[in-house]
């Protein structure tokens, strides 16, 4: 059967409902501002479903106060001397007004060198910085799939690159295709590394099940060591969010 999602109000809580070919009900709370998502087999009633949250309120509600503690990276202004980060690491901006066209490179000391027109404003400079990240990120990732596509032993599937609101990565296993967030591109390389194993094993295995436990623990055994640095690394100040 196909997935079918609605939206339902419990508590006071606006509540995502996901109904789909599995054997257990699956309760889920999403930063950046705790988002509920429930996750359902066909023969559970929403009756089933509302008793479900109403049994775990309490949880609920700390798993919401603990992402709004969450650390947030400030907005960045683009001026000389602030903070960007790539692969985990922060780097200074050093702002060049001399440029024909936008240029952005690493150099020594941990700057990050972004030259641009006379002319160029915030909105434009925080473009350039994307499409650096897009393609910086696009780069490793493509290598990571190769890797462990060749290691589990499936096509390579295409790699895309955007912005995403709720997870770090997905995938379109008939569309021969994985997605990243932008934001993995501020992350270290080993966050990057387990994204794209965890959607390339979705390939063979649909649901976070046993099989697929079994499979990326004997592939990646600190996946979970990793999973769990890179959901309390600091949320992008856009609260582009993610959890798996």
């Amino acid at each position: 059967m196909a997935i079918e999602t609605q939206t339902l109000t419990i508590g006071g809580m606006s509540i995502d409902l996901v109904r789909k070919s599995i054997k257990n009900l699956h309760l889920a709370v999403y930063p950046p501002d705790g988002r509920v998502r429930i996750a359902a087999p066909w023969h559970v009633s929403d009756d089933a479903v509302r008793l479900a949250v109403a049994t775990r309120v309490a949880w609920i509600n700390r798993q919401k106060r603990k992402f709004l503690a969450q650390a947030r990276q400030t907005e960045r202004r683009f001026v000389s001397g602030e903070t960007h980060y790539f692969l985990g690491r922060g780097y200074r901006l050093v702002l060049l007004r001399n440029a024909n066209s936008y240029r952005i490179k690493l150099t020594s000391g941990n700057r990050l060198e972004l030259r641009t027109p006379a002319e160029a404003d915030q909105t434009s400079c925080e473009r350039a910085l994307g499409r650096w990240y897009r393609k910086q990120l696009r780069q490793r990732a493509e290598v990571s799939t190769s890797k462990w596509a060749n290691r589990i032993g499936i096509d390579c599937p295409a790699v895309g690159i955007k912005r995403m609101r709720t997870k770090w990565g997905t995938c379109n296993p008939a569309g021969q295709r994985i997605w990243l967030n932008l934001e993995l591109a501020k992350k270290p390389p080993h966050c990057i590394d387990y994204i794209v194993l965890h959607e390339l094993l979705h390939f063979q295995h649909r649901t976070h099940g046993e099989a697929f436990v079994e499979t990326i623990s004997c592939l990646m055994p600190n996946w979970r060591s990793i999973r769990a640095e890179l959901n309390s690394l600091p949320l992008g100040h856009e609260t582009w969010a993610f959890k798996l």
